[in-house]
């Protein structure tokens, strides 16, 4: 079996819970308060960060790991295209969304001066991509990004009507069971 020490209000854990619920994958859930992180936690991660996925003696941290070793392990239903090179598009827009969209949703959160721009400019940004690629394969790639802008709508407060392609990919996308089940995660969280 499974267990995956989550915490609700983690964004990167979210990936990983949609991701298992995508795939139909059942598991435990160890519960971490992040604000009091147990010390036998840095034995699992030694950063002491949530997500972690354990499997009987296999340990693995990180999120965007987490989500490639599930699309392995459990290929269907795929999350990743099959040309290669498509693939890598995903990947490295896992990998911006993490330096980028990750970094300023925390800052406008922690309230930094240049929070609020920072995070308009990563959805500008957004909304162009969304915009210009129509309908296409729900991918790693989203459930990369989503976790942060269902927090930034319904913990931030911050207005989608400025970015009206991502605001109806949205809606469209909290029609799938895993990421309405996210939504309401977030909806239970205390602000």
């Amino acid at each position: 079996m499974i267990t995956l020490y989550d915490a609700p209000r983690c964004p990167y854990c979210a990936r990983v819970r949609i991701v298992l619920a995508e795939k139909g994958v059942e598991y435990e859930t160890v519960e971490i308060d992040l604000s009091d992180r147990p010390d036998w936690l840095y034995e699992k991660n030694p950063l002491g960060k949530v997500p972690v996925l354990e499997e009987g003696d296999f340990v693995l941290p990180e999120s965007d790991v987490i989500m490639e070793y599930l699309e392995e392990r459990y290929p269907e239903p795929a999350l990743l295209p099959d040309d290669p090179g498509d693939r890598a598009l995903v990947r490295l827009r896992i990998f911006r969304f993490d330096t980028n969209l990750g970094d300023a949703y925390y800052s406008l959160r922690r309230g930094d001066e240049n929070g609020a721009e920072r995070l308009a400019h990563c959805l500008s940004f957004l909304e162009r991509f969304v915009a210009a690629q129509g309908r296409r394969p729900y991918t790693l790639a989203d459930i990369a990004y989503l976790p942060w802008v269902i927090r930034a709508r319904d913990m931030l407060g911050v207005d989608f009507s400025e970015y009206p392609a991502l605001e109806s990919s949205l809606a469209e996308l909290l029609e799938r069971p895993a990421l309405a089940a996210e939504a309401g995660v977030v909806a239970a969280l205390p602000r």
